[in-house]
């Protein structure tokens, strides 16, 4: 699996969605995304007072020891505010998920549109299996924002089709509201969540993703985030950019 930022292939959107086969994808149908904010009925779903402060239940295992529990690691704090990866929950996030997935720009790439149990199966694919790929909300100064997804790519079956290291680690975004799109939000996000990676997975090398190549927008906010393109991949649903934020060269880029 792995991600991307701004318009998927048109200019106004944001989104890569997986392209390898660890979490199938769905096809359906399309509505225009909701830019919400905390409303006091958003932080009543969310249980606290600010999400980013939220507690992580003791039986919770969505962010597992496969990834060196990500939901751990903290704030970050970037160019465009403090950020946050908070856990998805379910039935907490499966509203505002689903519509971000329902948004034409999202849906061209990630293939998610569509009732919400199309969105509910794709995120619980994740939820109940082993940690090797856990969702996230972005939550961007208390804004929940952007979905998120970390994975293991050496166990993904993207290994496959490149020379895969252990420990390499992928990334899949979108950006929910269209406010946040094509102004250097998300390639700032990326930035930050690939020097989180490598800040708290000291074994991980690189962090890998691979956009849809007609996603020329994301392809260019990944490479302004600090990853080179590797190469072209053929995967079982698109051609791929094969993007890589090397450890060794964390400092040049």
């Amino acid at each position: 699996m792995a991600a991307a930022d701004v318009s998927p292939g048109s200019g106004t959107g944001f989104g890569t969605r997986p392209g390898t086969g660890s979490v199938p994808p769905v096809g359906g149908g399309a509505e225009d995304t909701l830019d919400l904010r905390l409303s006091g009925e958003l932080l009543a779903l969310f249980g606290e007072s600010d999400p980013m402060t939220a507690t992580r239940p003791a039986d919770d295992t969505s962010a597992g020891d496969l990834l060196d529990t990500p939901a751990d690691w903290g704030p970050a704090t970037t160019a465009a505010g403090v950020f946050h990866l908070v856990p998805v929950r379910l039935p907490r996030d499966l509203e505002l998920i689903s519509r971000w997935m329902n948004d034409p720009a999202v849906a061209a790439f990630w293939e998610l549109a569509g009732p919400e149990g199309v969105t509910e199966a794709h995120l619980r694919t994740q939820l109940d299996g082993d940690g090797r790929s856990v969702p996230f909300l972005g939550v961007l100064d208390g804004v929940p924002m952007s979905y998120w997804e970390l994975y293991r790519a050496d166990l993904d079956p993207l290994a496959r089709h490149y020379p895969a290291r252990p420990h390499d680690t992928g990334i899949h975004l979108l950006l929910g509201g269209v406010a946040d799109r094509g102004r250097g939000v998300g390639t700032a996000l990326l930035r930050a969540v690939g020097d989180l990676v490598l800040d708290h997975r000291p074994r991980c090398a690189r962090v890998i993703a691979e956009p849809d190549l007609r996603n020329t927008p994301s392809v260019s906010a990944f490479l302004s985030a600090g990853f080179r393109f590797s190469a072209e991949i053929d995967l079982p649903d698109k051609r791929a950019a094969l993007m890589v934020r090397d450890r060794a060269f964390r400092e040049l880029m």
